[in-house]
């Protein structure tokens, strides 16, 4: 399901986008540690666009024990769009975790992206999650979920890709404008903030990397944003 998602994931990216090199710190791009005795792996692949200044798709790897599929898209600020995310977690052959969402910056998702998402068929899953308490970010059409059998794992593959599919087809439709920059830098610095309070997330990289190193991979590749406002 993972690799089914990701490449599926850098296809309708490659579809729709016009996609160019995100440069990550040379010593990030690729990282191998330990964890637990357990060889443990991440693969970051990233990407930056005229509608967003990163795409980022991260596969992590633990032994034999554990798979992460990490995906986020981040707008530049002067295109008002939602952040789209993904992840995936399994293990032994099956996935634990499964969670999508277009996450709001501003007041809500804009009226296109609800039109566009109310057409879309709303399958319905036997085990769905509980939110984190730090997941006051995601939007009313988030989904959370422990896949059951592998046609609950399909359906929520293609709620993904037909989420994913929607953001970047809005993205390439809206102009970009200078009106509304403050209150998307506001709302990505809070996504952001919210995101690095992940605990599962900071102790693996912990156990594995120690607390500075996985302190700077939570800012520096999954959730960075820039300190300031930009004056130009």
């Amino acid at each position: 399901m993972i690799r089914e998602l990701a490449d599926r994931i850098e296809s309708v990216w490659h579809t729709y986008l016009s996609l160019s090199e995100y440069q990550l710190p040379e010593d990030l791009g690729y990282v191998e540690g330990r964890l637990e005795g357990e060889r443990l792996t991440i693969e970051n692949h990233c990407y930056q666009t005229p509608q967003f200044r990163k795409l980022h798709l991260e596969l992590a790897r633990v032994g034999e024990k554990l798979d992460i599929l990490h995906c986020v898209m981040f707008p530049r600020l002067d295109y008002p769009l939602p952040m789209f995310g993904c992840d995936l977690v399994g293990g032994r052959g099956q996935i634990s975790a499964a969670i999508v969402d277009l996450s709001p910056v501003m007041e809500g998702l804009p009226a296109d992206y609800e039109a566009e998402l109310a057409t879309l068929d709303r399958p319905s899953f036997v085990e769905e999650r509980d939110l984190p308490a730090w997941g006051t970010i995601f939007s009313s059409h988030c989904r959370f979920i422990r896949p059951t059998n592998p046609a609950e794992e399909e359906a929520f593959v293609q709620l993904i890709i037909d989420y994913l599919r929607i953001h970047c087809q809005r993205a390439r439709a809206i102009a970009p404008t200078a009106d509304t920059m403050a209150k998307v830098f506001s709302g990505q610095h809070h996504y952001c903030t919210q995101q690095r309070q992940n605990d599962k997330t900071r102790r693996v990289l912990e156990k594995a990397f120690g607390v500075s190193w996985a302190d700077r991979y939570m800012t520096t590749v999954l959730f960075d944003l820039p300190e300031a406002m930009p004056l130009s």
